[in-house]
């Protein structure tokens, strides 16, 4: 742990020799990071001990809050009150991609064991708030671009939904790309942290492999999920109840 502090303290010298800007925010990061990390240890080491499948219920419920919260505050140029939208979209893309992998891969006794739902939990979450958070952006972000098309498709007899097609597919795709590009580099350029951890922790490699590799293929198609079923919840959010757009007031602007 020393070693490492060290690492982020000449890490932060050198930001302030170069005037990068960042000598103040990192060690913050830092700081942030141990303190919560070292909190989660603390808790999954107890439901780990407890054994129970309601603290693990309990567990996941306060990462999906905190992930609801994380997704808005990374989202920008969105409107208020999507707080439910993303709740619902995380925790049904969550659910169903750890009991598909869980219960039709993995195979655990018993089926919510801690030890394997809530790390699979988390990494299913941590990927789908930075794919939301940017499919949110996009959308809303190209929408407001498109607001003269827009506005020609519905005065044409196109619906809300056809007339954001178009800013649907830019913000999935959006969302999609940093999926992509860790399927693309996983294995040659990067060695994933579930395998990494697995060859350390001194098992087969090519084992270690195929389950990276379910895990990336999971993620890929939880990504694909969460983007789809959040866009279809908030697109009507551009229209009124006529069906004539209306602009966004993004969460940040003040009446």
């Amino acid at each position: 742990m020393l070693i490492a502090i060290g690492l982020v303290a000449v890490a932060t010298i050198i930001s302030a020799i170069a005037k990068l800007g960042v000598e103040r925010s990192l060690p913050i990061a830092a700081a942030r990071a141990i303190v919560q990390l070292a909190a989660m240890g603390i808790i999954l080491r107890w439901v780990i001990e407890q054994g129970t499948w309601w603290w693990v219920v309990l567990l996941m419920l306060g990462m999906l809050a905190a992930a609801v919260q994380i997704t808005l505050s990374r989202a920008k140029n969105v409107p208020r009150g999507l707080a439910l939208s993303i709740f619902l979209t995380l925790a049904a893309s969550m659910i169903t991609m750890v009991i598909v992998v869980v219960e039709l891969i993995v195979r655990p006794v018993p089926w919510y064991s801690p030890r394997v739902v809530l790390p699979l939990a988390g990494m299913m979450l941590g990927n789908s708030v930075s794919a939301v958070a940017l499919a949110l952006s996009r959308f809303f972000e190209d929408m407001a671009e498109r607001r003269d098309e827009v506005e020609t498709l519905l005065a044409l007899g196109a619906s809300p939904r056809e007339a954001s097609m178009t800013s649907i597919r830019s913000a999935m795709r959006m969302g999609l790309m940093p999926t992509v590009a860790s399927l693309a580099s996983a294995g040659i350029v990067t060695i994933p942290g579930m395998m990494a951890g697995q060859i350390l922790a001194g098992n087969d490699p090519l084992t270690a492999a195929k389950y990276q590799f379910v895990v990336l293929a999971a993620i890929a198609a939880l990504t694909m999920v969460s983007d789809a079923l959040i866009l279809h919840l908030v697109y009507g959010r551009c229209f009124t109840r006529l069906h004539q757009y209306q602009p966004i007031k993004p969460r940040s602007s003040k009446k």
